[in-house]
């Protein structure tokens, strides 16, 4: 069976997420509800909207086979990309819909506003899908973790490892929003660390730049031996397009994307992504374990691998429920805050991530992997598009807490 095109994925799995998911339970039991918040059309919709659906769909439905007693519903709904809309509907969602956690955010301004909301609420928030290492650093919170990556994670490494390679000057383009100056401050942190330098900056507004010719202009007029992109998404994946039409990488400038996910690598092709350096914390290829996962996500998504973001939502979905279990459904519904101090509590172990643990300032931890987008000539079959070249273990791929600022660790 033929591959659908992306957006022919996309339609059909945002109509099934329209609808609540209930698995199998007792008409007696209590009812954990869980809301997936997210973008399903816009700029986020390829890392997190339907495809995060479907990975808290698959983690629901397998624990509901080992534990029938639990009786758990699933919700989505599209938010899209403006932060009052996100506030709202999330406040409708814990209000008056009885909803215990929410998941997703998939970009960093909404996940800080809706921090204070799960907040004063008393309710927990589990953001799968924003950057900005903020939400484990300043905005810190007892009600809500950090679950899959950071710009702390992303940006560093790829850094790091540019500089190692000998790419020891930068020129950044930035989208100017919350998540592209978080990846950028993270970046040059760790570039000024190593003794590198950052040449200059050129920040594009967000969204509805397509036209990246000014900003390459620039960079190559640098001189930087690196371009660092620090926007994401259709960004990213239209700013590396142009960098080699204008002809940056061909003339030696290598280009470090902080935020690039493989649904831009499948949609991008391995020619125009080739030699592309990138950090992430999951690929679909790893062990038998992603793998296995990956085909059945891939069923329901029409052959699309998953993002880190989707299969990270499989991920906090099910030690979510651990923890429900591990307190009892009433306890859990009744104090979000006593929730997620319990998830930090319990070990987290799952198919996506393995064996790791949740922070006492929020941030979810698991090794980070260093990539490099292969050549078409290496590709051996569909979505075979990464070499792995170095693994940040667990304990070092984040920011250490005592550099983050967060202030329930002074409490």
């Amino acid at each position: 069976m033929p591959i659908l095109t992306r957006r022919t994925a996309l339609l059909g799995a945002t109509t099934a997420a329209a609808t609540t998911f209930r698995p199998r339970r007792s008409r007696a039991a209590q009812t954990i509800r869980l809301g997936v918040l997210t973008d399903m059309s816009g700029p986020y919709s390829e890392d997190a909207g339907p495809g995060s659906v479907v990975g808290a769909k698959l983690a629901v439905a397998d624990f509901a086979k080992q534990h029938p007693e639990l009786s758990v519903e699933l919700k989505a709904a599209d938010a899209g990309t403006k932060t009052d809309t996100y506030v709202s509907m999330a406040g409708a969602w814990y209000d008056r819909e009885g909803v215990d956690a929410i998941l997703d955010i998939p970009f960093s301004a909404g996940a800080l506003a809706l921090r204070t909301v799960a907040e004063q609420r008393n309710k927990v928030l589990l953001l799968t899908g924003p950057a900005t290492s903020d939400l484990t650093g300043k905005a810190c919170g007892p009600n809500h973790v950090h679950w899959v990556y950071d710009s702390y994670s992303f940006a560093s490494s790829t850094a790091r490892a540019a500089i190692k390679a000998g790419g020891d000057t930068w020129y950044f383009i930035q989208a100017d929003y919350a998540m592209g100056a978080s990846l950028t401050a993270d970046a040059e942190g760790m570039i000024k660390k190593m003794g590198g330098k950052v040449l200059g900056i050129s920040k594009h507004p967000f969204p509805g730049t397509t036209d990246f010719s000014s900003y390459l202009i620039a960079a190559q007029a640098s001189g930087a031996k690196v371009l660092g992109l620090t926007n994401a998404g259709g960004d990213a994946a239209n700013t590396i397009k142009q960098a080699g039409e204008f002809g940056l990488t061909s003339h030696g400038m290598r280009v470090a994307a902080t935020l690039f996910h493989i649904p831009q690598v499948h949609a991008l092709g391995l020619n125009a992504a080739q030699g592309l350096l990138l950090t992430d914390v999951f690929y679909w290829d790893m062990n038998d374990d992603t793998r296995a996962f990956s085909k059945r996500y891939g069923a329901e998504m029409h052959g699309f691998m998953p993002a880190s973001t989707q299969a990270g939502m499989y991920s906090a979905v099910v030690h979510y429920l651990k923890t429900v279990l591990a307190m009892g459904v009433d306890a859990a519904k009744a104090d979000g805050r006593a929730a997620v101090a319990k998830m930090k509590e319990i070990p987290t172990d799952d198919p996506i991530f393995g064996k790791g643990r949740v922070r006492a300032d929020g941030r979810k931890i698991h090794n980070s992997y260093l990539f490099e987008v292969k050549k078409p000539a290496d590709s051996r079959y569909p979505w075979d598009y990464y070499k792995l070249l170095d693994t940040t273990p667990a304990e070092d791929a984040f920011r250490p807490m005592s550099e983050g600022g967060c202030p329930m660790l002074r409490t």
